[in-house]
């Protein structure tokens, strides 16, 4: 594939091709745009934007729950020289709370939405009372309704130095960090992607991940439209709510290139174990790039092994890996060959140390799969704590140098100088090793926390359980780890309490509780801790917190607490009500709803919600769906909802 100097020359050249995008917004809601209607409608939304006064080097901040509008959008910016800034929509309050950081952060925004979501966001500023919040929603808003226009825009030739978008680090922040992509950074890895991919123009890609993640936008969008194929880009709600469409319409679409994160298999294989996909041929299917979180070999095996008979290749399971401050590609499998892993003792995988293969069954042996070598254009190296760099099957940090590695960071030049090394290779955070000549990701320097393929910061978490009477940041600690044998990560808080475990118990349910109201996030353990472990700086170390955990040294503690979580008295005396009970209790963890506890406020998250309304569906057909929770949101009210609808 050639290399473009900007996005630009890559939709010029591209519109000119037979191609396509086909936005799926259900399973019989589908529209599609040419290629060349994605320039000729770009160009007219420019045009409404420079009418607007919008001008090059100015910011416009995407917030959209259409990902044609997105797309259209996205593609005005460009072509006008705008910096387009994509941020998810979310559910939570955090989600809100992002956005406007990210509005006030940005010198020249511009935020770009439907009306109905720019009412809630003046209606949640104006409860908080955010004025400064609400003056700029009031005055830097451009509703998607208003933007039609039937004059062109005018074209703006970008450098490849230029910024051509800036991407915010997914999940919840309370200091969002947007990582500045030029056009020579983007340019420079699409190439690298379709070329390590062995892209063509006559495949056909299928994607339910976000646009506004870097995976769904530039590996799923950008550059299957650099190579010229069509692609197919199905709404992530519509995935969530009916995961087994995703398959579907790969078979019906004859797909070769899909993509998903870890939690993508577990959601699908859920229903897929309870209801089946009869009639699908997945033998069209090339690849399924795998990436954006921990990869979970057992998951892996599940997926293919109930996909066998229908034909998907054991060799499609593509790892990958990769990261927002390196555009998105990092480092690929071979096209072809069967994923593979190591099985090391865990306890052999700190940094400067040799990792120790063991026997799959031995109890200290863990898992990890490799994830190829690095792509065109993109050195790594593993170096140890004072970088330098360290000899191959030693464990150390991974850092990277080259022409897709991002510059700065928008706005915040102590981060930008942390993000690099003195010899200016860029620090990702992660910890790997090489192994027979590929990566492998074993951990994280950092404490992030990926859940469903997005990044959370522990203390952005726990300065929502501190709001909580009695406590404060000094007395919670929140960590995320995938345990031994363990498909995703957990989520776990530990709070200092130095009383006796029944004092602790009320408090469980509220910690969980405000979690999940303010972002979405489902707590897998509230453990109560004598101390909390800090360095002599005073930084919580969490790390120690999990060792502790693993090791056994709260399973007493966990054991008191497990009745009291899992015991929810007798079911309701309304049999209907009693099957839907047990239905929550089959998904939602340890956590126990009743007949009259609002479904929002107990501390599950929207795909445990999703996952129970579905199995709902399966049981009842056609009597519930997602969106009818907003209107009956407690079981009393959700069973005589389905009464009424009989």
């Amino acid at each position: 594939m050639q290399l473009y100097n900007t996005l630009t020359d890559l939709l010029r050249e591209a519109r000119g091709k037979d191609r396509e995008i086909r936005f799926i917004d259900g399973e019989k809601d589908e529209s599609t745009v040419s290629f060349a209607e994605l320039w000729d409608r770009a160009s007219k939304l420019l045009g409404s934007l420079q009418a607007r006064g919008m001008q090059p080097g100015d910011e416009l901040i995407i917030f959209s729950k259409s990902n044609e509008s997105f797309v259209i959008a996205f593609w005005a910016a460009v072509l006008g020289g705008i910096v387009p800034v994509p941020v998810n929509v979310g559910i939570s309050d955090e989600h809100r709370l992002k956005l406007f950081r990210i509005l006030s952060q940005l010198q020249r925004a511009t935020l770009f939405t439907e009306a109905d979501l720019l009412e809630r966001l003046l209606e949640f500023s104006r409860k908080r009372d955010l004025d400064d919040i609400t003056a700029l929603l009031e005055s830097k808003t451009a509703l998607i309704s208003d933007s039609e226009s039937s004059l062109s825009g005018e074209i703006h030739e970008s450098t490849p130095d230029d910024t051509a978008f800036i991407q915010y680090s997914s999940g919840s922040t309370s200091d969002p960090k947007g990582v500045v992509l030029s056009h020579k950074n983007l340019c420079t890895n699409i190439r690298a992607i379709v070329e390590g991919c062995h892209w063509t123009e006559d495949d056909q890609s299928l994607s339910w991940m976000p646009l506004t993640h870097d995976m769904g936008l530039i590996g799923y969008h950008l550059s299957v439209l650099g190579v010229g194929m069509n692609h197919a880009v199905m709404d992530t709600n519509v995935f969530v709510r009916r995961p087994l469409l995703w398959m579907s319409k790969a078979s019906e679409l004859r797909a070769t290139q899909l993509c998903s994160p870890n939690f993508g298999y577990k959601h699908f294989l859920k229903l897929f174990e309870r209801k089946g996909l009869p009639d699908i041929d997945l033998s069209c299917v090339k690849l399924i790039l795998n990436g954006a979180e921990p990869i979970s070999w057992g998951l892996c095996e599940d997926f293919l092994n109930a996909l066998a008979p229908h034909r998907l290749p054991r060799t499609a399971m593509f790892p990958v890996y990769g990261l927002a401050e390196a555009t998105v590609g990092v480092s690929l499998s071979q096209p072809g060959d069967e994923y593979s892993r190591i099985i090391v003792d865990r306890h052999s995988i700190r940094v400067g140390e040799s990792y120790r293969e063991l026997a799959s069954e031995h109890p200290d042996a863990v898992s990890f799969v490799r994830v190829g070598k690095a792509i065109r254009d993109v050195q790594i190296r593993i170096s140890d704590d004072n970088d330098q760099p360290l000899p191959e099957q030693t464990v150390g940090n991974i850092q990277l140098f080259g022409d897709s590695v991002t510059e700065e960071i928008y706005g915040d030049e102590a981060a930008t100088a942390e993000l690099f090394t003195s010899d200016g290779w860029l620090r990702t955070g992660d910890c790997g090793v090489f192994a027979d000549g590929q990566l492998v990701i074993t951990g994280r320097q950092k404490d992030i926390i990926i859940v469903n393929g997005q990044n959370y910061y522990p203390h952005d978490i726990e300065e929502i359980v501190a709001r909580l009477d009695g406590l404060d940041l000094n007395k919670v600690a929140v960590a995320g780890a995938t345990p031994k044998g363990g498909q995703t990560e957990e989520i776990i808080v530990f709070i200092l309490h130095r009383k006796s475990v029944e004092d602790f118990l009320p408090m469980v349910a509220p910690v969980r509780d405000l979690i999940g109201e303010q972002t979405g996030l489902e707590v897998d353990r509230v453990i109560p801790v004598a101390r909390i472990p800090k360095t002599t700086s005073g930084k919580v170390q969490r790390a120690k917190l999990l060792q502790s955990y693993f090791s056994g040294e709260f399973d007493a503690v966990v054991a008191q607490l497990q009745p009291e979580e899992s015991i929810a008295g007798a079911f309701d005396a309304d049999p209907l009500i009693q099957e839907l009970e047990q239905i929550c209790r089959e998904f939602a963890k340890e956590r126990v709803i009743g007949a009259d506890d609002n479904l929002f406020e107990v501390g599950v998250s929207s795909l445990t919600l999703t996952e129970i309304v579905l199995a709902i569906d399966e049981k009842y057909p056609g009597k519930l769906d997602i969106s009818d929770l907003f209107d009956y949101p407690t079981l009393r009210e959700i069973a005589a909802f389905m009464k009424e609808s009989a």
